[in-house]
């Protein structure tokens, strides 16, 4: 009965989003607003009798801060506690609402440009090694450089006109399939 009366109550409410029949999220506050949040509600095979499982892990709350995660879920658990017994998923949706400025009162922002310099330098000495790698496979014999140096001019650049053989080989054999 909760689900269907969660269903036509939340109905057209973009903040609110069923991952399961048993499963929700709601968005307190705006999708822009830096003070947003989402709380996950699942319930249990024994739900209302046990509490549900209130969950801030998506991804949507990684700027807030542990500590505030934290108090958020305190201040939830105690309006499970007094609600136990009863359908109580829409009631703690409301009482998120109700007290949005009071639950993100402590609220700073985290910054994850720390976590991005972090992948940076993380990432910075695998490039390193592969580049090394590169620089050993340019060393040439010294055959292939006499090659080199028979094919090059003195600046070290190809001639005019040195790949044209293998243009007009490739130019001759499709030719040859068009003209049929």
């Amino acid at each position: 009965m909760e689900l269907e009366a969660l269903r036509s109550i939340y109905e057209g409410d973009e903040s609110f989003r069923e991952l399961s029949p048993v499963s929700f999220q709601y968005r307190i506050g705006e999708s822009g607003d830096p003070k947003a949040f989402l709380i996950e509600i699942s319930w249990t095979e024994t739900y209302p009798q046990t509490p549900p499982i209130i969950s801030m892990n998506a991804f949507f709350n990684n700027t807030i801060s542990s500590a505030v995660k934290q108090s958020i879920l305190a201040k939830l658990q105690e309006a499970v506690e007094v609600n136990l017994g009863t359908a109580m998923t829409y009631t703690l949706f409301e009482y998120a609402k109700d007290n949005k400025e009071q639950f993100m009162e402590n609220h700073h922002p985290v910054n994850s440009t720390t976590s991005i310099s972090n992948i940076i330098s993380v990432e910075t000495p695998s490039i390193a090694p592969s580049s090394k790698k590169k620089d050993k496979k340019e060393q040439l014999s010294k055959a292939q450089k006499r090659k080199l140096a028979d094919k090059t001019d003195h600046k070290g650049e190809l001639p005019r006109g040195w790949n044209w053989v293998d243009v007009v080989k490739h130019l001759s054999k499709t030719g040859s399939k068009d003209d049929d």
